[in-house]
């Protein structure tokens, strides 16, 4: 039965979808929609030749996308986000290591009924784009995979929002994990004698997000996702990802980005990623 009411709302969601796109008065559909593309490329490099003071060669690199699909009415309002992050670095003659690698996709449907908290569908698609590994381990070891790893997550609620500042939505949320090599995250511990390779949750899901012009070209944008089981709601995932950005000139931009992750089945320990990154950016619409 849930999976039926499931496929029923994402048949609903692509239809709506369609039917939006396509509407007859072409005009109004574009002026409706508004398109989003971002693209940011960083480079570090260092090289010595001769040098008797210490150091080795590295060179590092991180690209970063972000796109987006908003479609507003005076009745719908429709948002879909695509993050892309991907890095290496390369230190002397060892071989080039993954330093960044995401793949993060938002889509939120939200009716407006001109109440003090609208209803909402949303469906979120997280996973990593390459091989993820554990280079502490001599030699390295694959820890992760595209989808191995694979969280996708649907949730129904209310959401309210003061203009473009502020943004939450609470609700019930479903979330569907994945795997195929690494069955540790969704293995269950009820079962000793099976690795399970999917895992279905049911719980509690909010998302609160900022987006807080600090000066004229300094902005702080935060966003933190909770989710808790039925089953155990004193233990919470939560995902925050913080980016604060200083604004150069039209193409040049410094990125603080701090992101805070703790998921019991992934790790009992706060996972932290801090990167400081001085980036060429491009805007496609």
């Amino acid at each position: 039965m849930l999976k039926k009411i499931l496929i029923t709302g994402f048949a609903l969601l692509f239809q709506f979808t369609y039917t939006l796109w396509n509407k007859t008065d072409s005009a109004e559909n574009s002026s409706n929609w508004t398109p989003l593309g971002v693209l940011g490329l960083n480079i570090s490099q260092i090289a010595f030749h001769n040098w008797t003071q210490g150091g080795d060669n590295s060179i590092a690199w991180t690209f970063i996308g972000n796109f987006g699909l908003d479609y507003n009415s005076t009745s719908w309002s429709f948002n879909n986000k695509l993050k892309i992050a991907f890095g290496m670095n390369k230190l002397g003659d060892n071989p080039f290591r993954t330093t960044d690698n995401e793949l993060f996709l938002e889509n939120v449907l939200i009716r407006k009924l001109g109440w003090f908290a609208d209803p909402y569908f949303s469906n979120i698609v997280r996973t990593i784009i390459a091989n993820g590994y554990n280079y502490k381990t001599t030699p390295e070891t694959q820890i992760a995979g595209f989808f191995d790893p694979g969280y996708i997550s649907q949730s129904i609620g209310f959401a309210y929002s003061i203009e473009k500042l502020f943004r939450f939505r609470l609700g019930i949320g479903f979330q569907e994990t994945f795997t195929n090599k690494f069955r540790h995250y969704t293995d269950d511990t009820q079962t000793p004698d099976k690795l399970e390779a999917f895992k279905f949750d049911t719980g509690i899901e909010s998302v609160s997000e900022l987006d807080l012009p600090i000066d004229e070209n300094l902005f702080y944008q935060s966003k933190i996702r909770l989710f808790s089981r039925f089953k155990s709601l004193d233990v919470w995932d939560v995902r925050w990802d913080n980016l604060i950005t200083a604004k150069i000139n039209k193409y040049l931009n410094v990125n603080l980005n701090v992101l805070v992750i703790y998921e019991k089945q992934q790790s009992l320990k706060t996972q932290i990623k801090e990167s400081l990154q001085l980036g060429i950016t491009y805007n496609l619409f």
